[in-house]
């Protein structure tokens, strides 16, 4: 019941406004957001660098409609990207992009301007010794997104793909995605799908999951292994025993403000260890897919909230 009813909470005025400057704010936000601004972004990607931490930007917002909106996206992508290179931890930064921010959905030419948008970032990344990857949205865009993903590749091979295994048709899709030089994040999926395409129950997605990490860890590409299920990690890491892979060869991430003892336990056994670190101000969408994906994740925030009102 909760994973569908607290993303409509979610998204009511008073939960909203309760969220971003209530009492709230700085219990639920301030656990998964690293902040508002560029600046913030940056200043958390030099704190995660020193503990070892590499980092995947995602500015958050989604659902644009029009082509200027989606060029301010571009624009703020490109300032992040500065204001990283002039802390000195652009190169080896990701950034994370969803098309949706960059105008997929603008009339007749979406695709087209999320594409040109998308390689605009992609054109600066690369010359700082960055990379992006193209963050996976619900059902109806996937095949939208995996296109533009083949257009960036020609000219930005390191560009990476996100699957999620909830969804049926992912094994066929990292059996595609499975070459070499191709990176591939692979997520259990937090967005409510129809049973007709999607696994349904905790099981069946982690059952998915296991089979498309198979799939990815015995194939020449980079897996970027994206759970915080400690029997998926652990199976992660009998795979990377079992097929000798070298640990430059693949990577977890893991989200900001989750198991962050975890995050550093495998960087200090040596593994590549990326958060995915989102900011901006339109944070509610992301904080309801948290939810969905793992409804404790709200209780947690909760408990935060009442422990600080008490003191």
């Amino acid at each position: 019941m909760l994973r569908t009813l607290v993303p409509h909470l979610l998204r009511t005025a008073p939960v909203r406004l309760a969220l971003t400057h209530g009492p709230l704010s700085s219990a639920v936000v301030d656990r998964f957001v690293a902040g508002g601004t560029e600046q913030d972004a940056v200043a958390a990607v030099v704190r995660l660098a020193g503990g070892g931490l590499r980092a995947s930007v995602d500015l958050l917002g989604e659902g644009v409609l029009g082509a200027q909106d989606a060029h301010g996206t571009v624009e703020a992508y490109l300032r992040l990207l500065a204001v990283a290179d002039q802390h000195g931890v652009a190169a080896g930064l990701d950034v994370s992009v969803k098309l949706s921010a960059l105008g997929q959905a603008v009339p007749r030419d979406g695709q087209a301007v999320s594409a040109a948008n998308a390689a605009l970032i992609a054109a600066r990344a690369q010359s700082l010794g960055a990379t992006i990857t193209l963050d996976m949205e619900d059902h109806t865009t996937t095949d939208a997104t995996l296109t533009t993903l083949v257009q960036l590749r020609r000219d930005f091979p390191t560009v990476g793909a996100v699957v999620q295994a909830q969804l049926r048709r992912t094994e066929a899709d990292c059996r595609d995605l499975a070459r070499a030089g191709s990176r591939v994040r692979l997520c259990k999926g937090a967005y409510l799908e129809p049973a007709s395409l999607a696994h349904q129950g905790r099981r069946a997605v982690s059952a998915s999951y296991a089979r498309c990490l198979g799939i990815l860890m015995a194939g020449p590409g980079y897996p970027m292994i994206a759970t915080h299920d400690p029997e998926l990690l652990e199976l992660t890491g009998r795979l990377v025993r079992h097929l000798d892979r070298p640990a430059a060869s693949y990577e977890y991430q893991l989200l900001f403000g989750v198991r962050p003892a975890e995050q550093r336990r495998l960087a200090a056994a040596g593994a590549t260890v990326r958060v995915y670190l989102p900011y901006g101000p339109d944070c509610v969408p992301y904080l309801s897919r948290r939810v969905v994906e793992k409804p404790a994740n709200l209780l947690l925030a909760l408990h935060a909230a009442s422990d600080r009102a008490a003191r």
